[in-house]
């Protein structure tokens, strides 16, 4: 219900922008995204409006505290909506200047909205609509291209993957994300440019994917990605050799099982067969310049065994990786693995019922015994500190102990047999000593 009410709030609102525009005199149309979504059945998840309107004129007409100059150069200006309605795009009709950098126009002119939706990338894509009479201009033939359910570059498909080559990647989540196929001459582009997309910078490819992967449609956009050239530039590790179509029919239906899975899933389900492992997965991370948090994500899930034997584990050990904050994601990576093969998942239901049927303060109770009680006993701190603490609560995890003292009993015993033993650092007693 909520989210009704946030769709009909920002729909609301893109109209009330929409008309104000007009009331001053200006053209103004929704355009985009939105208007493909609408046509498609679908609520859209943000309203973009085109209009004859100049940057400064729709910062005079909103005001200056509830606009925000995103893109004021190429004409984009960003409205304030009230609580629950978001933020309307409001850009120029404009036309561009050429793509120096396979990234942003040189400069752009304002012009008509013929000129405007020419510009844009894909057919679907190009089309204005009017919320008041209903209706739809379409200068590129996006109706019939949906209707047909084609994605099709405006124009000349290489000068519109010319001016921005991650429309390429674009051009492919579309097609997959809608069940829609690509249209021959676009998808001739971009197999034919499929090496240009590293020009594009490592942020917007990974911005991408990350929409890619977790939409439904995932193997499928893998699939085109293959196809035509794409994969191989971006993540030729997940085509690593010895590629089989036994391995990459693996990899397929492991992206058809996965429900709902993170970003970071689906990456460490793709690398999972990388040689060089964890720190190959990590020279991916870094050269796709994700975050820490998804690159060590990627990397937890990665390193983690089959859970197949679990129901044998030391619950120390299965505690510890199911109160993991990524435990969830590694089930549904485990189980969809198991799934591509038509091997049991037996080990993944042990872990999803003990995880279901057991209370967080079993799995993850406050811990017995702490450093700083150590540090109270004068002990320092160090490699052996460390040991002591996690013997310490495997014990507890594993119910061998339950009180304070009984913690504390364990850690002297525990430290008292380390410094018995002889350090690695030591040479080994003469024979016979």
């Amino acid at each position: 219900m909520e989210t009704d009410e946030k769709s009909r709030a920002r729909r609301e609102f893109a109209k009330q922008v929409l008309v104000r525009l007009r009331e001053a005199g200006h053209v103004a149309w929704w355009a985009g995204g939105c208007v493909r979504d609408l046509l498609l059945g679908k609520t859209p998840k943000d309203y973009d409006v085109a209009t004859d309107a100049r940057p400064e004129q729709v910062r005079a007409l909103f005001g200056p505290r509830r606009t925000l100059p995103v893109g004021a150069a190429f004409g984009v200006i960003l409205v304030h909506g009230p609580p629950g309605a978001g933020d309307v795009e409001v850009a120029t009709f404009r036309s561009e200047g050429p793509y120096l950098d396979g990234r942003r126009p040189d400069h752009v002119v304002f012009c008509t909205d013929v000129e405007d939706a020419r510009r844009r990338d894909f057919t679907i894509n190009g089309m204005f609509y009017d919320p008041l009479t209903d209706e739809v201009r379409d200068y590129v033939q996006g109706r019939e291209d949906i209707q047909r359910h084609v994605i099709r570059a405006i124009g000349d498909a290489h000068a519109r993957f010319r001016e921005d080559k991650l429309r390429m990647l674009r051009g492919i989540r579309f097609a997959a994300a809608l069940e829609f196929s690509l249209d021959p001459a676009t998808r001739e582009a971009i197999v034919g440019m499929s090496p240009d997309i590293l020009v594009v910078s490592a942020e917007r490819i990974a911005q991408e994917l990350r929409r890619m992967f977790v939409d439904p449609h995932r193997a499928r956009a893998l699939e085109l990605a293959r196809e035509t050239g794409l994969l191989q530039r971006i993540l030729p590790e997940a085509l690593a050799e010895p590629l089989t179509m036994a391995r990459w029919q693996f990899l397929m239906q492991t992206m058809r099982g996965l429900e709902q899975p993170a970003f970071e899933t689906v990456l460490a389900a793709l690398l999972r067969g990388t040689p060089g492992g964890e720190p190959a997965v990590r020279a991916v991370c870094r050269r796709l310049k994700l975050s820490n948090a998804e690159t060590e994500a990627a990397a937890w899930l990665m390193r983690q065994p089959s859970l197949d034997g679990a129901a044998a584990w030391r619950p120390s050990q299965l505690k510890r990786l199911l109160v993991h904050p990524w435990a969830r994601e590694l089930l549904k990576l485990q189980r969809a693995e198991a799934a591509a093969i038509g091997a049991s998942d037996a080990g993944v239901a042990f872990c999803q019922q003990y995880l279901s049927q057991t209370p967080w303060e079993q799995l993850d109770p406050p811990p017995l015994v702490t450093g700083a009680d150590l540090l109270a006993l004068g002990w320092p701190s160090g490699p052996e500190f460390r040991d002591v603490l996690t013997a310490v609560r495997d014990a507890q995890l594993d119910g061998t102990i339950a009180t304070r003292e009984e913690a504390l009993a364990l850690a002297i015993s525990v430290n008292k047999a380390a410094s018995r033993a002889p350090s690695s650092h030591e040479p080994p007693a003469p024979a016979g000593a």
